[in-house]
């Protein structure tokens, strides 16, 4: 499976998408506007709070090719952030108190500059997170000691993980994925992750298989803990439960499917004004491999920069006017403030 741009799929330009999200197509004409919702829910326009998190997408490379992913990554995609730009990062974070970094591709440990860059935060004394896929730890010898690395470091571990049995979890992330997963989080378990009283925090994230929003995060947990623990010995912290957005390759799923349309009824109907107030893209700045600032990781995908026109690159790094912005949003945002609410942390209300 190659990604959207690798085959020239039309979906691969964030304007297209963008045209498809307008609601302009019958079949979703009548939903109101993801800005009407707002308003109505006094939350017009969407302003950030002191920022807590700096997310940094180093690069769409990675060694997978998932079905839902909205960052079209693969082995086929090669932006990938350089040491100059992540230098430009750091200097940004320095002038800052924002306690986390959030590492994320793609497979951000494909990045040559990685584990120099990680050394650097660690330095700054910020808290890290890496989104890590798993199956990069196994793919190859150069990988299989990042779970020492990521303890030496103190780095928090996230993993997604569809599911706890193979069909689901391949079905949505390739054949094999599943074995290699598991065979992944026993070699972090081994190291410390995820023990109770070690201090190595490892957080899996379910995302659904269909054009559907997950369960309650607490009822899903319970289940992927008790399952993964009976299976396989497997022991981790917490599970975030995610909702896909419609977005590059979940969004060319639900139209090649013919679920477009009942999908954004179910988000446009489960809109939660708490979730809305609760969204992660009011404490969270994200960084693209190339430089560019962005509210949110899915804004970043869709070309949507922060509207701050004097600080749109990290090398024009503003804290002042950024705090002054407001949050660019679309009808993807939905997804964000559906239910009990999304984010790269799971739920928030």
């Amino acid at each position: 499976m190659k990604s959207l741009k690798a085959t020239g799929h039309q979906l691969a330009d964030a304007a297209f998408q963008l045209t498809v999200l307008s609601q302009e197509a019958a079949a979703t004409a009548h939903l109101p506007r993801f800005h009407q919702k707002l308003a109505a829910a006094g939350l017009l326009p969407l302003r950030p709070v002191a920022p807590a998190v700096l997310q940094l997408n180093v690069g769409k490379m990675c060694n997978q090719v998932c079905k839902h992913c909205h960052v079209d990554a693969g082995p086929d995609r090669k932006e990938i952030m350089t040491r100059e730009t992540m230098q430009l990062c750091l200097d940004a974070l320095a002038q800052t108190d924002i306690p986390t970094v959030d590492l994320t591709g793609g497979a951000p440990e494909m990045n040559p500059n990685f584990r120099w860059l990680v050394a650097e935060i660690s330095k700054l004394g910020r808290k890290i997170l890496v989104r890590c896929n798993l199956t990069i730890i196994v793919a190859n010898k150069k990988y299989h000691d990042l779970p020492e690395f990521f303890r030496q470091h103190g780095v928090e571990v996230i993993s997604s993980l569809p599911f706890y049995s193979a069909d689901k979890t391949d079905r949505q992330r390739g054949d094999g994925v599943f074995a290699d997963s598991i065979r992944a989080l026993r070699m972090l378990n081994a190291v410390g992750y995820g023990q109770p009283g070690s201090g190595l925090v490892l957080n899996l994230v379910y995302n659904p298989a269909g054009a559907f929003m997950p369960g309650p995060q607490a009822g899903l947990e319970r289940q992927f803990k008790q399952a993964l623990l009976k299976d396989f010995g497997i022991v981790f912290n917490s599970l975030y439960a995610i909702t896909n957005l419609p977005v590059s390759r979940f969004l060319d799923y639900l139209l090649a499917s013919g679920n477009y349309a009942g999908y954004m009824e179910k988000l446009v109907t489960a809109f939660n004004p708490a979730a809305a107030a609760a969204v992660m893209c009011r404490d969270t700045l994200s960084v693209s491999w190339d430089g560019g600032l962005y509210d949110c990781d899915f804004n970043q995908m869709l070309d949507l920069p922060v509207a701050s026109p004097s600080s749109q690159h990290i090398r024009d790094f503003d804290a002042a006017a950024l705090a002054r912005r407001a949050i660019v949003v679309n009808e993807h945002c939905y997804g964000c403030t559906a239910g009990a609410g999304s984010s790269c942390g799971g739920t928030v209300a």
